[in-house]
């Protein structure tokens, strides 16, 4: 890489069960704001916007045009879209800096589940033919690959409930998060999943400005520089895949360079706990990392957005001295299928 790239800026909702009273327009544009004030540029200045979103929860073709209005595309600006979580937005975004045709670039996210069944939606991201038929929803395949942890002998009930509390209770310093405090002991949702183990549902966007070399610089006072990104995929099918491993992740990793040095925080978009078990043995993390002090996605998971969400909040946690050098996670699609591994480093102190 020729070109230093780091994250300058980062802002997010607070994540809600529903929206229902604002459209995505109006929930984002005050997170535009926000991350647009943290670096006084206007939007005239940035060189290039790219945005992840899905037009399955928004229900309609091409919904990311509307979201354009939040932004402000007259006069005529450099655009993307990503359908995908936000995190796959900015590598868009950090190749397109990386090549030299723009020196600034916004990167937003939004997602509103509350208007549907989420677990029925995500269905229609399975395999056309032979899975999506069947209707498994997202929280029984989820069980499915807890069920094969805890076979293995990786996990056990406690020790899945042990990384609810910890990301409820680290969630109570962040003023965003959905859910915070005591977890309830809850009733099993699919075996051996209870409702501590799984997400919540909600509402919510998030956006991120990145810079290139002296321009981050001087828009921020202690930049997150993206040493490295990169992302993998599993295969499509279900049944070929061991589920208690997650070999993209330890791929993508590797080629980030995340092995290269020890990490002090990681960021994982772990929407179950089973799968931040999953993660952690991937990504070689020990004790004395630092995971999910955000909350992670057990504390909110607005979809679309919480991949997007964890790379910002890594990134915060440079800008503000809390971490030299941090690890994001993001994925997408059933049993962590798609996985993206990001490292930032903060300059040294």
């Amino acid at each position: 890489m020729t070109r230093e790239i780091a994250v300058v800026a980062f802002a997010q909702t607070d994540h809600r069960r529903s929206t229902e009273e604002s459209s995505e327009v109006e929930m984002l544009m005050p997170v535009l704001h926000e991350v647009l004030a943290q670096t006084g540029l206007r939007t005239a200045d940035i060189g290039f916007t790219c945005s992840g979103s899905s037009d399955y929860l928004a229900g309609r073709a091409f919904s990311f045009t509307l979201a354009l209005d939040g932004v402000g595309a007259w006069p005529p600006i450099s655009e993307s879209h990503v359908e995908m979580d936000g995190a796959w937005a900015l590598y868009e975004a950090w190749t397109k800096l990386l090549a030299g045709d723009a020196d600034t670039a916004l990167v937003y996210a939004y997602g509103k589940s509350s208007p549907g069944s989420l677990r029925d939606v995500l269905t229609r991201q399975l395999d056309p033919y032979y899975l999506a038929p069947l209707w498994p929803d997202s929280i029984a395949l989820a069980a499915l690959q807890a069920q094969a942890l805890m076979d293995a002998g990786h996990a056990d009930e406690p020790a899945l409930a042990a990384v609810a509390a910890r990301s409820r209770t680290d969630a109570e310093a962040n003023p965003h998060a959905h859910l915070k405090g005591q977890v309830p002991h809850g009733d099993y949702v699919v075996r051996p999943l209870r409702t501590g183990d799984c997400p919540p549902v909600g509402d919510g966007a998030a956006a991120v400005v990145l810079a290139a070399g002296e321009r981050a610089r001087r828009l921020c006072a202690r930049p997150a520089w993206i040493r490295g990104v990169d992302h993998r995929i599993e295969a499509h099918a279900l049944g070929v895949r061991d589920l208690t491993d997650s070999p993209s992740t330890r791929l993508a990793a590797e080629r980030a360079g995340a092995f290269e040095r020890p990490v002090d925080t990681a960021e994982l978009h772990a929407p179950f706990t089973a799968q931040e078990v999953i993660l952690r043995r991937a990504l070689r993390l020990g004790d004395d990392v630092r995971v999910n002090p955000s909350g992670g996605a057990l504390a909110a998971n607005p979809v679309m957005a919480a991949g997007l969400i964890r790379i910002g909040e890594a990134a915060a946690r440079i800008h503000r001295g809390a971490s030299d050098r941090a690890l994001a996670h993001a994925t997408s699609g059933p049993c962590l299928q798609q996985n993206l591994v990001a490292v930032l480093e903060g300059d040294p102190r």
